[in-house]
C-alpha cells in the first residue's frame, strides 16, 4: 500500500528526531548524550529545544546508538529511527534549509519517502538481479567514483568532503546508501526502457513548430521545483510541504540545492535549471503565474494536476518579431516565354527529385544526377524578406519538408526548409530537443514504476 498521509503524525517519533537533529548542532559533549537520549524516551517539547548554534563540531566515531528504534518496515525490511535521524541531517547539510519547528515535518517525511522508495527500489532491483541472473545493484567501486566526482564539484577531495559531512554529525554510509540506489535504479530504468524508447521526427518537428510559432510571445528562463503529490501523500501535503520551501527559500535556503533534494521533475539533478521556456511547455496554470512574475522572483506554489510546482524566475525577453529560416533549392532555368510543355517537363523533373531525396543534405547529391536541374543553398534570411513566391513555402513548411514546384519568371523551383528560428532567441536544436523529450519520458516511466511499487508493497509506519 502507499505511505500513509500521515508519516509525519506520530507525535511521539516526530519530537525525538527533531530533538535529535537539534542535537547535532550543540557542543560536542552535549550532542552526544542528547542523540542517544533522544532516541529512548519522550523528548521535551520543540518548543523548550535549544536553538541551532552556527556550526557543528565532529562527533566521535563510535558505533551506532544501541537504542535506536523501528521507524518503518517496507517488505518486512526494517527502516530504523537511527536511518531516518541521518537522512534528515543529510537533507539538511545539502538543502541549505534550516531547520525549524516548521520546517521538521517535511524533513521527516521527505527523508521517510526517500528511505522508503530507495528499498523498494533495491528491493526490486535484487530480485531482478536473481530471476535474470544480471548485475544492476552499483558495487562499492563505483559509488566511491561517484562520491569522487561529487567531492570534486564541490571543490574538495573525497576525504575532505566526507569530513564536511561527520562535522555535522552525518555518517559516510547514509550518502553512500542513497548514491548506491540512485545509481542503480537509473541504471536499471535506462537499460530497460532507454534502447526501447524511440523519440519519433514527427514528435520532434511538432515542438520545432510549436517553439517557432510561440518565438514572437514572452519568454522566460526558469528554474523549477516540482513536489510529485502521489509521492509525498497527497495534495494537501503536497502544498504544504512547497509552501514551506517557498518560506525557507525566501530567508535564503538556495533555490539549486533546494531542487537536488525536493523535486520529483527531470530537471532536479541540474539545480531545477529549465533553461529558456515558451508557450506551450509547461502546465497552464505555471505559464499563468510567470505572466505575473518579474525577473528574480520566486512564485508562491502552483497546484497542478498532479502535484505543485515552485518557479524561480530568473529572466524574461520579449518575443522575437522575425523568424530566420535557412532555405536550399533546386530550379530549372525556364524563360517567361517559356510553353506548357516546357513548363510540365520541368515539373515531372522536380517532382521525380521530391521523392528522391529525405531532406536537406540529400539535395544537393540527387540534383546533380538529374540533367537540367541545378540545387544550391540559398543561405539564411528572414521570412518577409523573401521573394512573395518563396514566402508562403517558407512559413507554412515544417523543417526538413519541401515545397511544390514553384514558378518564377526565372524558372520552376522546390524550396527546402533546413533551419527555422526565432530572431534574437536562441532556439533548441534537433538534438536538444530530442534529449529533452527522451529524458522527460524516462522520468514519467520511472515515476509510474515507483507508483506501482508503492502501491503493490507493504509499508508500515511506527
Amino acid at each position: 500500500m502507499m505511505l500513509p498521509r500521515n508519516v509525519t503524525g506520530q507525535a511521539a517519533r516526530g519530537a525525538a528526531i527533531a530533538a535529535a537533529l537539534f542535537a547535532a548542532s550543540l557542543p560536542l559533549g552535549v550532542q552526544a548524550q542528547t542523540l542517544r537520549g533522544s532516541l529512548k524516551a519522550q523528548p521535551t517539547p520543540l518548543a523548550a529545544t535549544p536553538a541551532p548554534a552556527p556550526a557543528a563540531p565532529a562527533p566521535p566515531a563510535g558505533p551506532r546508538p544501541i537504542s535506536e528504534s523501528v521507524a518503518a518496515i517496507v517488505n518486512d525490511e526494517i527502516i530504523s529511527t537511527y536511518d531516518l535521524a541521518q537522512r534528515m541531517r543529510l537533507l539538511i547539510a545539502t538543502s541549505g534549509v534550516q531547520p525549524t519547528e516548521e520546517t521538521l515535518p517535511q524533513f521527516q517525511r521527505e527523508a521517510l519517502v526517500s528511505l522508503v522508495d530507495e528499498r523498494l527500489q533495491l528491493q526490486e532491483l535484487r530480485r531482478v538481479e536473481k530471476e535474470q541472473k544480471i548485475s544492476i545493484v552499483a558495487d562499492d567501486a563505483e559509488v566511491k567514483e561517484e562520491l569522487a566526482g561529487m567531492a570534486q564539484q564541490n571543490n574538495l577531495k573525497p576525504d575532505a568532503f566526507l569530513g564536511s559531512l561527520r562535522s555535522q554529525g552525518i555518517s559516510p554510509e547514509t550518502l553512500y546508501q542513497q548514491i548506491r540506489a540512485q545509481m542503480s535504479w537509473q541504471r536499471w530504468i535506462r537499460g530497460r526502457y532507454g534502447s526501447r524508447l524511440r523519440i519519433g521526427e514527427d514528435q520532434i518537428k511538432a515542438t520545432q513548430t510549436r517553439m517557432t510559432s510561440a518565438a514572437s510571445k514572452p519568454q522566460y528562463q526558469i528554474s523549477e521545483v516540482l513536489i510529485d503529490a502521489s509521492r509525498v501523500g497527497g495534495m494537501d501535503a503536497a502544498k504544504q510541504g512547497a509552501q514551506q520551501l517557498v518560506t525557507q527559500m525566501q530567508q535564503g535556503a538556495p533555490f539549486a540545492a533546494v531542487a537536488r533534494q525536493f523535486s520529483a521533475a527531470p530537471t532536479a539533478a541540474a539545480g531545477g535549471d529549465a533553461g529558456w521556456v515558451s508557450q506551450g511547455e509547461m502546465p497552464p496554470e505555471v505559464e499563468a503565474a510567470l505572466e505575473q512574475l518579474r525577473p528574480g522572483q520566486l512564485s508562491a506554489p502552483i497546484p497542478v494536476k498532479d502535484g505543485v510546482y515552485i518557479v524561480y524566475l530568473r529572466d524574461k525577453r520579449a518575443g522575437a518579431g522575425a523568424t530566420l529560416v535557412n532555405l536550399k533549392q533546386a530550379a530549372v532555368a525556364l524563360p517567361a516565354t517559356a510553353t506548357a510543355g516546357d513548363i510540365e517537363a520541368a515539373r515531372v523533373k522536380l517532382e521525380s527529385l521530391r521523392l528522391a531525396v529525405k531532406g536537406c543534405d540529400d539535395l544537393e547529391p540527387a540534383a546533380a544526377k538529374i540533367p537540367g536541374i541545378v540545387a544550391g543553398d540559398l543561405g539564411e534570411a528572414e521570412i518577409a524578406d523573401l521573394a512573395p513566391e518563396f514566402r508562403t513555402a517558407a512559413q507554412t513548411l515544417n523543417v526538413g519538408q519541401f515545397s511544390a514546384p514553384i514558378r518564377t519568371k526565372v524558372g520552376l523551383h522546390v524550396v527546402a526548409v533546413c533551419g527555422k528560428h526565432a530572431s534574437g532567441s536562441a532556439q533548441a536544436d534537433h538534438d536538444q530537443i530530442e534529449n529533452r523529450l527522451y529524458g522527460q519520458q524516462l522520468s514519467m516511466i520511472s515515476r509510474r514504476y515507483m507508483r506501482d511499487l508503492r502501491n503493490s508493497a507493504t509499508i508500515e509506519t511506527r
